[in-house]
């Protein structure tokens, strides 16, 4: 007896789009009726979910709900892409279906709902159960369809249904690590990391799964005793009324799910995370071979957040480094400075560089004259100087990596060095009517001391003066200022970065450098050692009606006194605060500061007069000669 023609009997190809309860190449299973909502409905057949392209529409098929998935009837369109596939199937060179679904709702691995908005041909699909099974072959306007019909089945399909010629009930019984056991190794490398990816969007996923695998395994329990004669001659058959039947038999299972009204092809779906695309993770582990890594595949291929699998970083650096200027010049000032256990400094003086002082030559019968001289004195008093932090206890609790303790304290005491050897060299540079002014009454910055104690030498060039010629004017200047100098041994210059490399970048008439070593420098410059002074650079100061930048300092530090009570002890505080629960910590010092020998530094300036700033061009640095 022939079979019950069906109102899909022209279909071009019917098969099953997706099976229910089997492992997918993806790592998800779809349970029983999780795509009820699609019986009967009619959706695009598309090559390869290339849904976003027009010419990659292919016809369209009908969605049939049965007990073990969705069967499919499909029918080519007439475009030439649609008749080449529809050869294409005709001849067995494409035999599997995959879906395209959005709205899932998902636990663990397990689907339990979603909407199904196309149906494509694909090479091959991440369900082993979705392929072309019946095939309508039109060789002749005169054929009978039903005399002609194909049952094309996927590779991926025969291995896993027949492998070692198992029966239909042993490979349904089988766990999911029995089907893994069998994957290759780029398969189980994707499983791992999709079930990886479900688990960080639900955590419980693990917990649900033997709840769900409890409730298939009475699923297919139920399938075997009450379904095995009513469905035993489905194959054979393929009886579409039967079908029919068994369609409404199920279409109740899940009705509390919900549908979603959203369209997919309404651009409205902007949320990828409950979308199944069954051919893509099979297109993956494909790719995965010819990119030789499943990292780069995943990433040709889109993944999204694919760094959620990645290590976590290692610190290099425990505990962190500080970006701070270089701290050499503050110890080269801390250590060079001389010390007094008093704070309060008076220095006092006779100048006999006038001739009122110088001795005379007697004159019998002239009246003697008496030696006249000025004394000089100041006071210098102290001024605290201070550097205070604080942080929330909890924060101190919880870093567990370090000491941030000890960490910020040796941050505060490094900070408070380099703030008072700025202030000795050459002032804090805030503003007096800032209130966190150091004062140069209390801590006497060299560069603007009183021309008793450092002598000001302005370097002779123009601001036309290349870079080469203002170094040569630097150097020369250096040489020729200390026949003023009085101070104590041999100095040292401090110096920007910038002036010491344009000096060891001088070359002789012959492109020779004239300076291979900053020692070579040194000795030309008449000074022990260069120290170069990160904050040195751009300072400039207003003399009247001009404008001196500062281009060195040459001072032996022995000459400059800093006084401290009770040794000059650097004391550290700290206390708690109860009503914020933070740590508070405080570093200060009370120091005063000042040249005490008359003549014993020399500041190195380029001056520009005040009218011809506007005129000086950006980078010279430099003006109109002057002394």
């Amino acid at each position: 007896m022939g079979a019950k023609r069906s109102k899909y009997a022209d279909c071009d190809f019917k098969g099953w789009a997706t099976k229910f309860g089997i492992l997918c190449a993806d790592g998800r299973i779809i349970k029983h009726g999780a795509f009820d909502d699609i019986d009967g409905a009619k959706v695009p057949l598309v090559y390869n979910h290339d849904h976003g392209n027009i010419n990659s529409v292919l016809g369209h098929a009908y969605m049939e709900c049965r007990k073990d998935g969705v069967y499919a009837y499909g029918y080519f369109n007439g475009s030439d892409n649609g008749q080449i596939a529809k050869d294409a199937v005709q001849h067995g060179d494409m035999d599997s279906l995959s879906i395209w679904a959005n709205h899932l709702q998902q636990r663990g691995p397990y689907v339990q709902h979603g909407e199904i908005k196309e149906l494509s041909l694909v090479l091959a699909g991440a369900n082993p159960g979705a392929y072309i099974e019946d095939v309508a072959l039109a060789h002749g306007d005169t054929i009978d369809n039903d005399d002609y019909e194909a049952y094309i089945y996927s590779g991926e399909y025969l291995e896993i249904m027949h492998s070692d010629e198992k029966g239909e009930d042993e490979v349904a019984n089988k766990s999911i690590q029995d089907v893994v056991d069998t994957m290759t190794p780029e398969q189980k490398d994707a499983f791992y990391m999709a079930v990886g990816s479900a688990l960080a969007e639900d955590p419980n996923a693990l917990e649900d799964e033997d709840e769900y695998e409890d409730e298939d395994e009475d699923e297919d329990e139920e399938d075997d005793h009450d379904d095995s004669e009513e469905y035993e001659e489905e194959d054979d058959d393929e009886d579409p009324d039967k079908d029919d039947d068994d369609s409404e038999e199920y279409e109740e299972e899940d009705d509390d799910m919900g549908a979603i009204a959203h369209n997919l092809f309404e651009g409205n779906n902007t949320d990828n995370r409950d979308v199944l695309s069954h051919s893509e993770m099979q297109e993956i582990i494909e790719d995965g071979k010819r990119y030789g890594s499943m990292k780069e595949s995943f990433l040709a291929h889109g993944i999204t957040k694919i760094e959620y699998l990645f290590p976590d970083a290692k610190n290099l650096n425990t505990p962190p480094e500080f970006i701070a200027r270089d701290q050499g010049w503050v110890t080269e000032v801390m250590n060079g400075v001389h010390h007094t256990p008093f704070s309060r400094i008076k220095s006092t003086f006779a100048d006999l560089r006038e001739d009122e002082a110088r001795a005379r030559g007697y004159i019998k019968g002239k009246l003697k004259k008496e030696e006249v001289f000025s004394l000089l004195k100041r006071t210098t008093t102290p001024q605290t100087i201070y550097k205070k932090q604080k942080i929330d206890r909890d924060d101190v609790i919880d870093i567990t990596d370090f000491d941030v303790i000890v960490w910020l304290k040796a941050e505060m005491r490094m900070m408070l060095n380099e703030e008072i050897a700025r202030a000795v060299l050459v002032g804090d540079g805030r503003l007096t009517s800032s209130d966190d002014h150091i004062k140069e009454d209390n801590i006497r910055p060299i560069w603007k001391d009183a021309d008793l104690y450092t002598i000001k030498y302005a370097i002779p060039i123009t601001k036309e003066s290349t870079a080469a010629e203002k170094a040569t004017a630097f150097i020369e200047a250096c040489v020729r200022a200390r026949i003023e100098y009085k101070g104590s041994g041999n100095p040292k210059l401090f110096a920007p970065e910038s002036i010491i490399t344009e000096c060891l970048l001088l070359k002789d008439k012959n492109g020779r450098i004239i300076y291979d070593n900053i020692e070579k420098l040194a000795t030309a410059c008449r000074v022990s050692k260069i120290v170069s002074v990160p904050v040195m650079e751009g300072l400039s100061r207003v003399d009247k009606t001009d404008t001196l930048a500062l281009q060195g300092i040459i001072v032996n530090l022995q000459d400059y006194n800093i006084g401290a009570d009770k040794g000059g002890a650097i004391n550290m505080f700290d206390d708690f605060d109860i009503d914020y629960n933070a740590q508070k910590y405080l570093i200060e010092t009370r120091i005063s500061g000042a040249l005490i020998k008359p003549l014993s530094a020399i500041a190195i300036e380029t001056k520009i007069p005040t009218a011809d700033l506007s005129k000086a061009s950006a980078g010279s640095g430099t003006g109109v000669s002057g002394n």
